[in-house]
């Protein structure tokens, strides 16, 4: 089926060519070549760009510029000296290509292969077509290094196919960025791109610029007159002066009325438009206005200014076509200045509450209308705000300053106003300066109300003439002794004693003990974790707790750790101090014959055997089977009881269950040998002899 195909169009061609022997070979030219019985010249070959065809057993063969004729000679002579069987030989031109390269800003730049009839469009939609930026009034043929500029646009345009060159095999086609687009390679908006015009050509380009509504260069098109670039440019803004439009033709300005042309539709005052020209639309210069008809509006609207007033103008109407009063307009004092020098009041925010007793003032010409600026939102404007309607904010807020007050207004209200507190405000102790001297308020916990909630009448109750303090919190609490100053006691808490950081540090009572131990760095080695003491400063009465963090560590009760408040002080001793520092309520004595009699601390989990051993154990002449121990009676109805201990009969025969109790408070005595019964019979016993002879002796003198 392919081989009749072939056959049929070699035959086709060849009739419709009667000349087909003079063709000259040019690249993309597609050659059907027949030799009867072999396999490998039944497809089609297709010369290359180079001018070669590739054979078979041959290899690459240059064909190009020779005709058709001289091709069949040629290759039947090289082909005869590797195939036997060629007598019927014959190279038939199918069809004709045309090869040809399209770059620039095409989507898809390379080489393409187009049929004989193909033209420049074919070419770019094969390419992908131009992208957003290409220049279709400059795209360039080259052929051969001969370069043709042509105007794709205007063909677009217009539909004249005269005006796009042939091309031919070999052929490039270049489709260069429009220079609007800049140096630069980025993504762009075509459509913001084309809105600052069309120009290309430096030269001949037209460029409006000034109060219009788009601005840029645009290409010259004979015949546009100046209406024509301002539509192109989107038309004049409000803003613009249309009386006095400039236009430059070859370095001659010219000015133009616009606003006279649109009254007349006289043409003969239009400049001219011709290549490279320039317009300049100026901002409208302001005018002053005045007449017999006119009212005057200024102060806080959104357009201040003269307005012609017709008989029966109303005040709203004035009012509405200045655009009203503005976000900072004080609408409570309105005034109207007429012109016999009388000024007339007008709130209009209680006309619009409904209260009746308000009446519309009229206006006539000539009155002045005044809208004036609200004296709270301008901070230049304390002077206007006199002391009897001024409340003062200041300390850690966002605006400090002095705000006009309203009886309808509260605490939060006027905090607010300030810009709320910032972020290093100790807003636990808020303290309000009353006016009146005689009354003292005590500092306000805001934080708490905030995050607990509560009632509103809890808030502080503030008015004109009080003063509002936020204190600042310390920014570090290693370094905390530059804000004591600013830093009140009630709101603070002593650390004192071996920490890394003793000091004072602010405090709410938010915080936990262990946030103040760990903001001062916690104990040090030194410290004596077991009797840290708490000194409550903040009631009727102060009073000490104790505090043994070491068994709160072991076993993490909650409730052995106490409750501190701003103005407590927390004291963590030293371990090792003399006895002397340990109170007897917390002690037990141990004297006689030990190595180290003294005081020592006692817990409910050690025994008598752990206080010996803490005094250094008994001496050499310790009475070691008549050890007493005290017991302190815990009432006082009650008397004190003494226990006998024998530590050798312990020792020979140990039981646990038998040792005496000791508690704080008791005291244990280790006897002397000498004090041992039969140590002091012996000395009476020697004492009587020592008095018998004695007697012996005076006798016998």
């Amino acid at each position: 089926m392919c081989k009749l195909l072939i056959a049929m169009l070699s035959f086709i061609f060849v009739m419709n060519n009667a000349q087909s022997a003079d063709i000259i070979i040019r690249p993309g030219d597609v050659l059907q070549i027949e030799i009867p019985g072999e396999i490998d010249f039944e497809k089609t070959f297709q010369v290359k760009r180079d001018g070669t065809l590739k054979l078979p057993e041959v290899g690459n063969v240059s064909i190009v510029g020779k005709t058709l004729k001289q091709v069949n000679e040629d290759l039947a002579k090289l082909l005869g000296e590797e195939y036997r069987a060629i007598n019927n030989f014959k190279v038939y031109l199918v069809e004709r290509r045309v090869p040809i390269q399209v770059l620039g800003f095409v989507e898809i730049p390379g080489m393409i292969d187009l049929p004989q009839d193909g033209n420049i469009q074919m070419a770019l939609q094969k390419a992908g077509g131009a992208v957003a930026g290409a220049q279709l009034d400059r795209i360039q043929l080259n052929r051969q290094g001969k370069v043709t500029i042509f105007d794709y646009k205007k063909y677009l345009d217009t539909g004249d196919f005269s005006i796009l060159p042939t091309i031919e095999p070999l052929d490039v086609i270049f489709v260069p960025a429009s220079p609007l687009i800049g140096n630069v390679q980025m993504d762009f908006d075509a459509a913001t791109l084309s809105a600052s015009g069309d120009g290309s050509e430096i030269g001949t380009a037209i460029k409006v610029f000034g109060e219009v509504l788009k601005p840029g260069v645009f290409s010259f098109k004979k015949g546009n007159t100046v209406v024509d670039m301002l539509m192109r440019a989107g038309g004049v803004t409000r803003y613009a002066g249309v009386e006095h439009i400039r236009v430059i033709n070859n370095g001659t300005p010219e000015l133009f009325d616009l606003k006279t042309y649109l009254d007349t539709g006289d043409t003969s005052h239009m400049p001219k438009i011709t290549p490279g020209s320039t317009l300049f639309i100026p901002i409208q210069e302001e005018e002053v206005k005045s007449g017999l008809r006119t009212i005057y509006v200024m102060g806080e609207v959104i357009k201040p200014g003269a307005y012609e007033a017709p008989i029966g103008t109303k005040f709203f109407d004035i009012l509405a076509n200045a655009g009203g009063p503005t976000r900072f307009a004080e609408s409570r004092k309105i005034r109207i200045l007429r012109t016999t020098g009388k000024v007339d009041a007008f709130d209009l925010q209680a006309y619009t509450e409904g209260l009746t007793q308000v009446a519309i003032p009229t206006v006539s010409p000539g009155d002045a209308i005044f809208v004036p600026e609200k004296t709270d939102m301008n901070e230049k404007s304390w002077l206007k705000i006199t002391p009897d309607r001024a409340i003062r904010v200041i300390g850690a807020v966002k605006k400090p300053g002095r705000y006009e007050w309203g009886d309808e207004m509260s605490f939060l209200d006027i905090l607010a106003h300030a810009g709320g507190p910032t972020q290093d405000a100790d807003m636990s102790q808020v303290r309000v300066i009353k006016k009146d001297e005689s009354k003292r308020m005590e500092p306000f916990d805001l934080d708490s109300f905030i995050t607990e909630g509560g009632s509103f009448s809890l808030l502080p109750r503030v008015g004109a003439g009080d003063t509002i303090i936020i204190s600042e919190r310390p920014r570090d609490v290693i370094d905390n002794k530059a804000g004591w100053l600013r830093q009140s006691q009630e709101s603070s808490i002593y650390v004192f004693g071996q920490v890394g950081q003793p000091g004072r540090y602010a405090f709410n009572n938010k915080l936990h003990i262990l946030d103040i131990l760990s903001a001062a760095d916690g104990p040090n080695q030194y410290a004596d974790i077991h009797n840290i003491k708490i000194t409550h400063r903040n009631g009727f009465h102060s009073r000490v707790s104790s505090l043994d963090l070491g068994l709160y560590f072991e076993t993490g009760d909650e409730t052995l750790l106490p409750r501190v408040k701003s103005g407590d002080t927390i004291y963590i001793p030293e371990r090792n101090k003399p006895w002397i520092d340990n109170k007897k309520e917390k002690t037990v004595r141990i004297i006689g014959a030990v190595e180290k009699p003294g005081r020592y601390k006692f817990s409910s989990d050690m025994t008598i055997l752990d206080i010996l051993a803490e005094s250094g154990g008994p001496t050499e002449t310790a009475y070691l089977e008549r050890i007493m121990v005290v017991n302190i009676s815990r009432n006082q109805s009650e008397e004190n009881i003494s226990h006998v201990f024998d530590l050798e009969k312990f020792i020979e025969y140990p039981d646990f269950t038998k040792l005496p109790m000791v508690r704080v408070g008791d005291t244990i005595f280790v006897p002397d040998v000498s004090q041992s019964n039969w140590n002091v019979f012996m000395a009476n016993v020697k004492d009587m002899l020592s008095i018998v002879s004695l007697v012996a002796i005076v006798g016998g003198l």
